[in-house]
């Protein structure tokens, strides 16, 4: 299903988490927290990548923190972890921090 996708994250929660995953045809979740080093060296990268692909991919931001239920679900154990979902199916988890070079080669195959 193509509508409208944004070319920025948005946010994403317990509440909407599974609608969101099987709304899209690919989204990619970067779960995060603002405590985290790490995350907020991933935060530009994603933002850029979400308008490079815009179309292809959609990109959710995810806080660990204030949605524990998710994070449990999908065994969130170090972050950034970026999730990857392609027809509502979990098909690729990326930890770690990592330039956006790396991270879009990981990408680009579930396009």
């Amino acid at each position: 299903m193509k509508e409208n996708i944004s070319d920025a994250p948005f946010e994403v929660t317990d509440a909407d988490f599974d609608k969101i995953i099987k709304k899209y045809n690919l989204v990619v979740v970067d779960c995060w927290a603002p405590w985290c080093g790490p995350c907020r060296m991933v935060e530009p990268v994603v933002e850029e990548l979400a308008k490079e692909m815009q179309g292809k991919i959609v990109f959710g931001k995810f806080n660990v923190g204030e949605n524990p239920v998710t994070s449990a679900k999908h065994q969130i154990m170090g972050i950034p972890t970026l999730l990857v979902f392609k027809n509502g199916g979990l098909v690729d988890r990326i930890v770690g921090a990592m330039p956006k070079d790396m991270l879009a080669a990981k990408l680009v195959p579930h396009m």
